[in-house]
């Protein structure tokens, strides 16, 4: 669902525009990296083939010796800041709606510094430099930046253009420093969207997650105190008059208060089991405490990874109606291609449907599959989902 931003960065090079520092917006992790993060500087590198018009330059160059050396020295700085400030930003990130370090402007302000010492000796070939600079700034500093930066880019070759006595020459230079200031507008744009769009997409799933979560704590919480609470007026009246049904009505309080302890332990086991392997060991922990035996037929690797979400889903459902409803003393999983079934061996279904089961049919709607529920044939409750 989400678009990684290594892939945005290649894509952007797909374009023919050389790569900014920092484009690759990966932070470090403790995973092993991959191909794109171990060699991206390799683009870096490549696109280092458009300085060979200043290079050319200070080779035929007939200004004085002394900026000659300069020009030298300001390109060799150029390429290492620029490929420094794109290894940089690979193992760190910055800019792209993310805070700028401070390395970044010093680097920016020196890529800016190091083409203008080149001018003395290059002349007009020193517009070469304004891409890099111009995609450093769209993908390494603020939004606005890369406006002044397109801005003063798109200025600077202009004047030269039509200004400089063999400025003609340059407008390929133009049309390319124009191009380029679309697509890194153009892009940018698309990857802040895309980074907006997930971070809604992921408020939005934890948002359900908690409603389901506090329904199913609010459902089985507030039953249960209530039977509670009613149990306990009754107990006081009766501890008088009838000591023995006073008794009574306390084991039904003690059994009352640990089914409401397992159904919450079980829903907060299923809120933090992310995987249908996980739930699967968070369901057999909490109905074994119970002394519900768990069986399970199959594979989870048998269904997809969207399938198996949805399983999980359900299961952590039905693991909690089985805790609060069915008294069951056998639970079966059975997994397999594109199917999903969860049977007990309790006295079956009522016949009203709770949330919890509207919330699995949702659920399963929601993922393209059919959903029943009914009573199975060993007369308990069956769960199955089809896809």
């Amino acid at each position: 669902m989400t678009d990684q931003p290594g892939g945005a960065a290649s894509s952007f090079a797909a374009t023919g525009a050389p790569p900014a520092a920092w484009a690759v917006t990966g932070a470090r992790t403790d995973k092993p990296k991959d191909p794109w993060e171990r060699f991206g500087w390799l683009m870096a590198v490549i696109w280092l083939v458009f300085l060979l018009y200043p290079l050319f330059a200070l080779l035929g160059s007939d200004a004085p010796l002394a900026w000659v050396v300069v020009g030298w020295i300001a390109l060799v700085a150029f390429i290492v800041v620029y490929v420094a400030g794109f290894v940089m930003g690979m193992r760190s990130g910055g800019g792209l709606g993310r805070p700028v370090a401070r390395r970044q402007w010093v680097a920016f302000g020196l890529l800016i510094l190091f083409t203008l010492l080149a001018i003395p000796s290059v002349g007009g070939n020193a517009l070469s430099f304004l891409p890099f600079v111009m995609s450093f700034a769209s993908y390494g500093l603020t939004r606005i930046w890369h406006w002044i930066t397109f801005a003063g880019a798109v200025s600077a070759t202009v004047l030269t253009v039509f200004l400089a006595p063999d400025g003609m020459r340059f407008i390929s230079i133009l049309a390319i420093v124009g191009l380029l200031g679309v697509v890194n507008t153009v892009s940018t744009m698309l990857i802040l969207r895309s980074v907006d769009a997930d971070r809604l997409s992921l408020e939005l799933a934890t948002s359900e997650g908690r409603e389901a979560v506090a329904r199913d704590v609010h459902d089985l919480i507030g039953h249960s105190l209530t039977v509670v609470g009613l149990k306990a007026q009754l107990v006081r009246r009766l501890m008088d008059t009838d000591p023995e049904k006073a008794k009574a009505e306390l084991a039904d309080i003690e059994a009352l208060t640990a089914e409401a302890i397992a159904g919450v332990r079980a829903t907060v086991a299923g809120a933090r089991a992310t995987t249908l392997v996980e739930q699967l060991a968070s369901s057999r922990d909490v109905l074994e405490a119970a002394d519900v035996r768990v069986v399970v037929e199959g594979e989870p690797a048998a269904l997809s990874a969207a399938q198996a979400l949805t399983a999980a889903w359900i299961l952590r459902e039905a693991t909690t109606n089985t805790l609060r409803h069915a008294a069951a003393t056998t639970v079966e999983v059975r997994i397999g291609p594109g199917t999903f079934t969860v049977t007990d061996d309790g006295p079956g279904p009522g016949t009203r449907e709770g949330n919890g089961v509207r919330g699995m049919r949702e659920r399963a709607a929601a993922s393209g599959a059919a959903f029943v529920f009914g009573t199975a044939e060993s007369g308990g409750t069956r769960v199955e989902v089809t896809w």
